[in-house]
């Protein structure tokens, strides 16, 4: 993700829930821009475009150009209606193309494993430092053929150049196992162990 993602901004000039259930009725979103020691910038953003730009990444890349001003960011905060589509607000901390930035990255687990067996994710995020201007999307993990009893851990991840796990090495990840049956006869003895006992005379 070496491109950031631009989206343009106004400075937010009414404070208050009313002002900002204005702007979004007005489709703008609100959202607040800090980090590097500098004070909070309450910006408002184009919603679709804001929805469009975050939509299926976590932790996009965005420019935000504030009235002329480019300020580099990435996403530490989204919060979206409970019901319709739509970012209520956004919270951006700012970066540069030169540092490193610790962040969560979704796990995507790819493929089949062996026959006979299930799989299970232990972790679907893994916390990961990785340059600003280049964090994975996601950290993709192949289970295909893996047999049961197999736990893919952190350490066994292939992360991207420049990518480092923060989360400990021997988290599990994936959990690939034989799935167990149930003897009928058990069962069968377990419900009628299960009867009331017939009332005494």
């Amino acid at each position: 993700m070496s491109n950031a993602i631009t989206l343009k901004a106004t400075i937010r000039t009414g404070s208050g829930k009313g002002a900002a259930r204005q702007a979004r009725r007005d489709g703008r979103c609100p959202a607040v821009v800090y980090g590097h020691g500098s004070e909070p910038r309450h910006i408002l953003l184009e919603e679709h475009a804001t929805r469009l730009a975050l939509r299926g990444n976590e932790n996009a890349l965005i420019n935000i150009d504030l009235e002329g001003q480019d300020l580099l960011a990435i996403v530490k905060d989204i919060q979206r209606h409970p019901i319709r589509p739509g970012v209520q607000h956004v919270d951006f901390l700012l970066v540069n193309r030169n540092e490193r930035v610790d962040v969560e990255v979704p796990v995507n687990v790819m493929g089949t494993s062996a026959p006979g067996t299930i799989h299970m994710i232990e972790l679907d995020h893994v916390e990961v430092t990785a340059p600003a201007i280049a964090i994975p999307e996601a950290i993709g993990v192949d289970i295909t053929g893996v047999e049961g009893g197999t736990i893919i851990t952190v350490a066994d991840l292939a992360l991207p150049e420049g990518v480092e796990a923060i989360s400990d090495a021997e988290l599990a990840v994936v959990n690939v196992t034989i799935p167990t049956t149930h003897d009928a006869g058990d069962a069968a003895e377990a419900g009628a162990g299960s009867e009331a006992a017939p009332a005494a005379e």
